[in-house]
């Protein structure tokens, strides 16, 4: 299906060197010691072990190959041909595969299992093309476990108003179970510059 340009599409566009610079960004951090993985440690802990993990929007593949490693079943997805190459390489074990999120559709490629938790980190939200939003989520919700949940970071001046990213969550049948302003948890207050949500099914 064809879909409106994302910002990272867009991105790439302007400089088709964006990928393996923003690959090299990340493994250079990794390899200055620097903590790249306080998102999955969250959804580590929002997990029962030996879960069935969605990284959505997974970059270069950081998040879901150290949550690979404290044993859960991992499906990685991105756009970008490069980062999921990347994520292979670096970061084997989880299943990688290069899509779009608005076209989400993995019980077609053999993965029938629904997600205990779906993790969508690094603005992905905000890179999304904004006609796709709310049909990511949308995507999130059919496939996402009875009892699952998913946990949404973005920058709050990335031109997507947390009160439209609840209302498009609502709409794809999915409460925000609680709202904090960092990956530690920190509570979520009006002009809060960051948004981590909890979402899943309604109570």
């Amino acid at each position: 299906m064809s879909h409106e340009p994302s910002l990272w599409d867009r991105k790439l566009q302007e400089n088709p060197a964006h990928s393996q610079w923003y690959i090299q960004r990340f493994r250079e951090m990794a390899a200055a010691g620097r903590d790249l993985v306080g998102e999955a440690r969250l959804a580590d802990a929002m997990a029962p072990r030996g879960a069935h993990i969605l990284d959505a929007g997974c970059g270069p593949g950081r998040h879901g190959g150290w949550l690979h490693r404290q044993g859960h079943t991992v499906v990685g997805v991105d756009g970008d041909a490069e980062l999921i190459a990347a994520a292979r390489e670096d970061h084997p074990g989880p299943t990688w595969l290069v899509g779009n999120l608005a076209d989400l559709d993995l019980p077609a490629v053999g993965i029938t299992e629904p997600f205990d938790v779906i993790l969508c980190a690094g603005n992905v939200m905000t890179f999304l093309a904004p006609s796709t939003r709310a049909q990511v989520l949308r995507r999130f919700a059919a496939h996402l476990a009875p009892t699952g949940r998913v946990a949404v970071g973005f920058g709050t001046d990335r031109d997507y108003p947390v009160a439209d990213f609840l209302a498009d969550a609502a709409a794809a049948g999915l409460a925000a179970h609680s709202l904090h302003s960092t990956w530690e948890l920190h509570p979520y207050a009006a002009g809060s510059d960051f948004l981590v949500a909890l979402l899943g099914w309604p109570s």
